[in-house]
C-alpha cells in the first residue's frame, strides 16, 4: 500500500515530504517524485511510500483523507512542528476546535497532522497512520482488508484500525465522518500488487470485493483507476518484476 499525494510542483512538495518525514527521495517517471526511507526496498510494511505526482490543476478540495504524523513526547510535538512551519507548513483550521494535536496545511494546501504522543503509535516510525473519513468503518474495513491484506487492529462505530500482518509501520485509520456529499481529496491510498503479480488479475479481485471503475480524468496511464464502496478512488499500479 502507498500513499498519493497530487501536486502542482512534484519536486518542490516532494522535498519538502522527505524533509519533514526525515527520508529520501527517487524520481520514477517524470512527473512523479517517490518520497521513502533511505534504503527502502519494497515490499517493506515499516513504510508507507509517499508518491508525489504532478497533476495539471490539483485543486483546492475539502480533505477526506490525510496523513497523522507521530511524536515521542510533548517536546518533540513542539519542535517538529516549529520545523515544519520553517519548511512552509502553515497552521489549519478545519473546525477541529481544542484538540491536542496540531493541524498543518503543506506548502501546497493538504492537510496533516502532527500527534501527541500515543502508546499506539510509539513503534509506527514518522507516520502514524492514514486517515481515511467515510460513513461506515466497519463495512469499509471488511474492503480495505481483503484488498490490502491487513489486519483489525482496533474496531468500534466510528473508527478502525487496519495495520500489516506483521504488526509494524503505519495504521491504515477508518474513521466516521457524516457530511461526505460531494467530498473529494488531494490524497488517496495506491495498491502495490505483489511482485510478478498480474495486475489485470488483481484488479478483477477488487472489483469482485465491490470495487467500481472510476475515470478522474487519467487517460492513458500504466495504473488502473478504481473506487472503493464508499467512493474513495484509488489505484492499482502496475507490479514490480520479481527479483532476479
Amino acid at each position: 500500500m502507498q500513499v498519493n499525494v497530487k501536486a502542482g510542483d512534484e519536486a518542490a512538495l516532494g522535498r519538502f515530504w522527505a524533509e519533514a518525514l526525515g527520508w529520501g527521495t527517487s524520481v520514477e517517471a517524470p512527473g512523479v517524485v517517490n518520497v521513502e526511507p533511505v534504503g527502502f526496498a519494497w515490499p517493506d510494511p515499516t513504510a508507507l511510500v509517499v508518491d508525489v505526482v504532478r497533476v495539471p490543476d490539483p485543486g483546492t478540495v475539502r480533505h477526506r483523507a490525510h496523513l497523522d504524523l507521530a511524536t515521542t513526547s510533548r517536546e518533540h510535538q513542539a519542535e517538529l512542528v516549529a520545523r515544519l512551519v520553517g519548511l512552509g507548513a502553515t497552521p489549519a483550521d478545519v473546525g477541529q476546535g481544542e484538540v491536542p494535536w496540531t493541524v498543518l496545511a503543506d506548502p501546497e494546501g493538504n492537510v496533516f497532522c502532527v500527534l501527541e504522543p500515543r502508546d499506539v503509535y510509539r513503534d509506527t516510525g514518522p507516520v502514524a497512520a492514514v486517515v481515511v473519513h467515510c460513513r461506515d468503518p466497519r463495512t469499509l474495513a471488511r474492503f480495505w482488508g481483503e484488498a490490502s491484506g491487513w489486519g483489525v487492529h482496533e474496531a468500534s462505530e466510528d473508527l478502525v484500525r487496519l495495520r500489516s500482518p506483521a504488526g509494524v509501520g503505519p495504521y491504515l485509520e477508518l474513521v466516521r465522518a457524516d457530511d461526505l456529499a460531494g467530498v473529494r481529496s488531494r490524497t488517496h491510498l495506491d495498491l502495490l500488487p505483489e511482485p510478478g503479480a498480474d495486475q489485470a488479475a488483481e484488479v478483477a479481485r477488487l472489483r469482485a470485493l465491490g470495487a467500481t471503475e472510476a475515470d478522474v480524468g487519467q487517460g492513458d496511464v500504466p495504473w488502473v483507476c478504481l473506487a472503493d464502496p464508499e467512493g474513495n478512488e484509488f489505484c492499482v499500479l502496475g507490479a514490480p518484476p520479481r527479483p532476479a
